[in-house]
């Protein structure tokens, strides 16, 4: 039964989005999928879809007062309210929310601390992942999230058990949930590892055409309006909806795959180079979920297409430059080249790319808005395309630059590929914001040495070390009646490694013109950002020609925005180095106030020739004194050589290294960067 809450948006009523419609049901009609991750711009309705879904689903049996949500045949046997045989009740399907600031003790669950100080008993206090089972687990912006705390999600999703092994407690407890996770893909992406622990990825777009983005616009304003009878509206629908969801679920366990067609999916998967054979596993499961949905007895060509379409995209992509998405006219031909000669009777005599997988045996008709519509692919829309100047000859000499910057002119150089390069690393004391670069001190990783709380901390609980709280409270103590106190907490200070905020300064004058000098420079700090990419670094890019400094981009995570920036990035002008110091330690400032903890590296690529603009060494004096670590990368070129790079890296107080060696193999794999905090 769906319990009527008319203040939430129905799912019936959200506009189009029909592929990111059909990935959220395949995933609550079989958990095993692995959950969905919806990538998209921000108001594409993606929160609103996923918090819509949950009065889909038909309320759940659990024990009064159940911490576990256990099912009636299968409690947990720690679970106090199930041996107590507290009745059973219904209550709605969860949706726990998991907050962006989460740690791992809230996420798994962990001893309450109050009941082990206080009482000397271990008791295991359970976490969300407790809370989610049976139900749904929602992680907004997933991409921002912990990667270990990303880890045990997926690892839960996956085993549909979570493993407790902390603290002096050994246990486990099921876990089966829906995942969804939603991120905007500016903001960052996930690792490869872990988006492919995810079944399914959909892309939601903002739609195009003006009369349905008046329809969304015309719904929202009368839900807000009247939430009552506009919920009122749609409750039929609604209803409808979650009738097939249960219908589905009852349906899929006795749904299999044809040998041919898992053939198919074998080959598909091959054919676009899909690592491991998750991807295949996963795609038979959804394609199960999507026939059961669809009401056939077996999947055929419509719903393995489908399937094709939510499971491969985000698997298909290697590396943080590359498209997300796949090539739909390669997906037909893949499959009409193993498509078995023995067709079940789906009611899928039609192959062609607009067949939406409805059935006309007699299973429920899809809803309006709702189903395996296969209309458009928008992950394939954001593909970038290089600049057309990058088809252009690379063979401009030296000498050509001289006249760019007396015509002023401005060209745009095509980027090298990415390359290795030297690790960039500078070890600090201070404590710094959480990465995978420099060595220093930071809230998560190694417990280093354990020291008394000062009486103006709080202790987190993940800091606390309760052993040493518990010998420092024994030591004192002169009867058992006598409380914890503050003075008897222990924090453990932890080691790891930062991340950083770097600065790419880059040099776009008319003297870096020379398209094949530019690709480097670009080849460079594209090999700087995939390293960026892999450290978990924020990136900001500023470049400075003709009589001032721009920042193209500020701080981000997401090296594809960063990258798309730098492919457009033009040259010409005269050199105005110090006004791009200037422009970079005023970045610093303004970003160091918001983040205090990540300490920002300089990168500065020019050839050195100043020749406009303020004079160099104010700035570098300021970003001395400010302590910034960093390096110089000498982009000059040809037999007679200025050295301004060089100096100007002496002013700074960084090392300087030329662009040739600092992608060369001979070059020290780690650049040890001085350390200034």
């Amino acid at each position: 039964m769906i319990v009527s809450d008319p203040k939430h948006y129905p799912f019936s009523a959200i506009v189009g989005q029909d592929r990111l419609k059909t990935a959220l049901i395949a995933g609550a009609i079989d958990q095993r999928i692995g959950g969905v991750v919806i990538r998209g711009q921000k108001g594409t309705a993606k929160s609103t879809a996923v918090r819509a879904l949950r009065h889909l689903l038909p309320d759940i049996d659990v024990a009064s007062g159940c911490q576990y949500q256990c099912e009636a045949d299968r409690p947990v046997p720690y679970c106090q309210a199930c041996q107590r045989d507290t009745g059973r009740v219904d209550v709605p399907t969860p949706l726990v929310e998991l907050p962006i600031g989460a740690g791992e003790d809230r996420l798994v669950g962990s001893v309450d601390v109050e009941a082990a100080l206080q009482d000397g008993t271990t008791v295991f206090q359970p976490g969300l992942l407790a809370s989610a089972h049976r139900g749904l687990l929602y992680v907004d912006e997933v991409n921002l999230l912990d990667d270990h705390l990303v880890d045990v999600l997926l690892d839960a999703a996956a085993m549909g058990v979570n493993r407790v092994e902390r603290e002096g407690v050994s246990l486990e407890h099921p876990a089966r949930f829906s995942l969804v996770g939603t991120m905007n893909a500016e903001e960052g992406e996930l690792r490869p590892q872990l988006l492919d622990r995810f079944g399914l990825s959909v892309t939601a777009d903002a739609p195009g055409d003006p009369n349905e983005r008046a329809e969304v616009v015309r719904r929202r304003l009368r839900y807000e309006t009247d939430p009552d009878s506009f919920a009122a509206e749609f409750a039929t629908r609604e209803k409808e909806l979650s009738d097939r969801i249960v219908a589905a679920r009852e349906r899929v366990s006795g749904i299999t795959v044809s040998d041919g067609w898992l053939t198919a999916i074998a080959r598909v998967c091959a054919g676009f180079e899909v690592d491991g054979l998750r991807a295949d596993i996963v795609t038979a499961r959804t394609a199960v979920a999507l026939a059961a949905w669809n009401g056939t007895t077996a999947p055929g060509r419509p719903e393995v297409r489908e399937a094709c379409l939510l499971t491969l995209p985000h698997r298909k992509r290697r590396g943080p430059f590359d498209d997300m998405g796949i090539d739909e006219d390669e997906l037909d031909r893949l499959l009409d080249d193993v498509e078995p000669p023995e067709q079940e009777d789906n009611g899928d005599d039609d192959p062609g790319p607009d067949d939406d997988g409805d059935d006309s045996s007699g299973g429920p008709p899809p809803p309006p808005s709702s189903g395996g519509s296969e209309q458009e692919e928008p992950s394939d829309s954001s593909a970038s395309t290089s600049p057309s100047e990058s088809r252009e000859s690379d063979q401009d000499s030296p000498n050509d630059r001289s006249q760019q910057s007396a015509a002023g002119e401005q060209t745009v150089a095509a980027s090298a590929a990415p390359q290795r390069i030297a690790q960039l690393s500078s070890r600090s004391r201070t404590r710094g914001s959480a990465g995978r670069r420099s060595r220093g001190a930071t809230d998560r990783g190694a417990a280093v040495r354990s020291r008394p709380c000062r009486w103006d901390e709080s202790p987190r609980r993940s800091d606390l070390n309760l052993t040493g709280t518990l010998t420092a409270w024994a030591r004192r103590r002169s009867t058992r009646s006598d409380r914890i106190e503050k003075r008897d907490y222990r924090i453990w200070e932890r080691s790891g490694k930062q991340g950083h905020l770097i600065v790419l300064c880059v040099d776009a004058s008319g003297s870096m013109g020379a398209r094949k000098r530019m690709a480097a420079v670009k080849g460079a700090v594209r090999s700087l950002l995939l390293d960026a990419y892999q450290r978990r670094d924020l990136v900001s890019l500023v470049t400075f020609r003709g009589s001032s400094a721009a920042t193209v981009l500020d701080p981000t995570s997401s090296v594809e925005v960063a990258d798309r920036s730098l492919q457009v990035l033009a040259t010409g002008g005269r050199t105005p180095l110090g006004e791009g110091l200037i422009r970079s330690r005023d970045l610093m400032v303004r970003h160091g106030r918001k983040d205090p903890l990540r300490r920002p590296l300089l990168v500065v690529v020019t050839d050195g020739r100043v020749n406009a603009g303020r004079s160099t060494s104010p700035a570098s004096t300021a970003l001395a004194r400010q302590g910034v670590s960093g390096i110089v990368i000498d982009s000059e070129s040809g037999f007679v050589r200025t050295n301004g790079a060089a100096e100007i890296a002496e002013q700074l107080g960084m090392s300087c290294v030329r662009l040739e060696e600092f992608a060369s193999e001979s070059l020290s794999r780690t650049i040890e960067l001085a350390a200034r905090g």
